[in-house]
């Protein structure tokens, strides 16, 4: 009896101990029920030798979470338990939450769920139409589907918002009306967001940097003003409104604002030319010969595979420096995600061949004459 003893009431529903056991025990054996089907039916898929990509992996997705709605079904079901007098439909259009206006039964909170489901299969059926569509074509660029994926999908739940405050009964327009004041003072705090939207919109729309692309990032550009700033590379992983995603040689991820890749000076080296110039210095100690250094630059550029043969290398005298003589090799190769690599192991084989032939790279010297 005790369990069966009404702890509170919403409205005419009593709650008791066993609808508190009843919903816990209906989802739990909901979410077992989907990870056992899930696995079960991957299994059979698999032994079939079906993959699961694209439109199959969305349909399977959606049938095993149609397990809870069946769940949410058989849960309100259960408050009938000691609630026989309430029929269903009284039970979902009781309103749970009553503020002047502002009336939210369960009705309301179902068809919010379902405006957002239909959303997400939406976007998902939508990001499956745009990459048929797009894989089709010979030139096909996954960064120009991402970009079209991306701006459906802000628009589908721009919607989906509006739709859910239309059931809600929320009117959007007296509520932006009664809080212009408020719009105000959070615009002038967050212009640095605003900007970044925008910024996201822009990168988004041109498809000028997209996802994949290999950029080189002008970090005194940044507000990097002291001496130990450098530009550096990185690969774009994700562009949403307001940040972006990159990751850099090191393997690590950051989160910069979108303002950083509008208005600072950026290099897409994926939309790049082929091929770009690269140096690469040696100061050389005075009294060296020259001739020969230069010969053997040219030989430890030419023996690296990623070093372009078609293209002419040279080396040029700089200029007479205080410690040495400054020479620098010219050579062209393809913008590379590993070029700091390559530009390593051209150097490695400059020092060896070097050292076989008796040159020698300057460094500073300094004497020191003492007075007895």
């Amino acid at each position: 009896m005790m369990l069966s003893t009404t702890l509170f009431k919403i409205g005419p529903f009593n709650i008791c101990i066993w609808n508190l056991v009843f919903l816990a025990a209906i989802f739990l054996t909901a979410f077992i029920l989907r990870r056992v089907l899930s696995k079960f039916l991957k299994k059979q898929l698999k032994s079939n030798n079906i993959h699961l990509e694209g439109r199959r992996e969305t349909y399977f997705k959606l049938f095993t979470q149609s397990v809870y709605l069946i769940a949410l079904y058989v849960a309100v079901l259960s408050f009938r338990f000691n609630n026989a007098e309430i029929t269903f439909d009284e039970f979902i259009r009781y309103n749970l939450i009553s503020i002047g206006t502002l009336k939210i039964s369960l009705y309301n909170v179902i068809l919010v769920a379902v405006i957002f489901i239909c959303a997400k299969i939406s976007s998902s059926i939508y990001k499956l139409y745009i990459g048929k569509k797009h894989r089709a074509r010979s030139g096909y660029d996954p960064g120009v589907e991402y970009v079209y994926v991306q701006i459906a999908r802000y628009i589908i739940y721009t919607i989906a918002v509006l739709l859910s405050f239309n059931v809600l009964g929320l009117n959007i327009s007296l509520i932006l009306t009664g809080s212009v004041g408020l719009l105000v003072g959070i615009g002038l705090g967050l212009q640095d967001v605003f900007k970044d939207t925008i910024a996201g919109i822009v990168l988004l729309l041109e498809g000028n940097i997209k996802v994949g692309d290999i950029v080189e990032i002008d970090a005194k550009t940044q507000g990097n003003t002291h001496k130990g700033a450098y530009n550096f590379v990185a690969r774009i992983l994700k562009v949403s409104f307001r940040t972006t995603q990159i990751q850099t040689k090191e393997g690590n991820v950051l989160i910069i604002p979108n303002t950083h890749l509008t208005q600072q000076r950026v290099e897409n080296w994926s939309h790049s030319s082929s091929l770009s110039l690269f140096t690469i210095s040696a100061l050389m100690e005075y009294g060296s010969d020259t001739i020969l250094a230069s010969e053997l630059l040219k030989t430890a550029a030419l023996g690296h595979p990623i070093v372009s043969k078609d293209e002419p290398i040279s080396v040029r005298m700089e200029e007479f420096a205080e410690n040495g003589i400054e020479m620098k090799l010219l050579f062209w190769a393809e913008n590379s995600w590993e070029i700091a690599d390559y530009k390593s192991e051209i150097r490695f084989e400059i020092d060896r061949l070097f050292r076989a032939n008796n040159l020698h790279f300057a460094f500073p010297t300094r004497t020191i004459i003492t007075k007895n």
